[in-house]
């Protein structure tokens, strides 16, 4: 079945729908980071409570390498949200963002580990966490940006919810090596359509 016809399988989006609108709004209100951030943080928790508004499409592993699927860029690109799927065992490099960042676990669970860089620009590790369904967590160059993220389950995939204050996928980022050499990346998107938010006509 195609990408396309697995999206006009009755999802409900209006969840969705209403986060892209709160933050837009958010947004609008505030270009103080902490306060985004804070704000941001009670609207994904409040997203990800709920678990029926993702469609099939954004769901899917890929037996070679995590999946990062566009559901929505703000139009002038102050925003972006995209879910993350984990086949098991799978993980990214060590990365960074350069933007902020929210991440809230759908399903599933992650193991977070994080880094900083030293004057020098060697890695130092920061400690591990795991995060669970329902929990989220933030990054910025402000607060903590360098991280390495595997999926915490053995036997099932994991889904995370992520936004970002850009359209993360065309963002020049950097992996990193355990000695700190940076190498630049675009990670762009795993998908080439995305879900149909604004067709309210059944609902009136």
């Amino acid at each position: 079945m195609s990408a396309l016809a697995t999206l006009e399988r009755p999802v409900d989006t209006a969840r969705l729908r209403g986060f892209v609108t709160a933050f837009a709004d958010l947004l609008a209100a505030t270009r103080d980071e902490q306060a985004i951030l804070e704000s941001g943080r009670s609207l994904l928790a409040r997203l990800i409570a709920t678990d029926d508004w993702l469609p099939e499409a954004f769901t899917r592993p890929n037996p070679d390498r995590y999946q990062q699927y566009l559901l929505h860029c703000d139009s002038r690109e102050r925003f972006s949200i995209v879910s993350f799927v984990w086949g098991p065992g799978q993980a990214t490099p060590i990365h960074d963002h350069t933007v902020w960042g929210l991440v809230g676990v759908l399903r599933g669970a992650e193991k977070v580990e994080r880094f900083r860089r030293s004057p020098a620009g060697a890695l130092i590790a920061e400690g591990a966490d795991i995060l669970r369904e329902g929990e989220v967590d933030a990054v910025s160059p402000r607060i903590g940006d360098i991280h390495r993220v595997t999926n915490g389950l053995t036997d099932r995939p994991s889904i995370s919810i992520h936004v970002y204050g850009a359209n993360i996928g065309a963002v020049e980022r950097a992996t990193y090596a355990t000695d700190g050499t940076p190498n630049t990346f675009i990670s762009g998107y795993a998908n080439g359509v995305i879900p149909n938010l604004w067709d309210r006509s059944k609902s009136i």
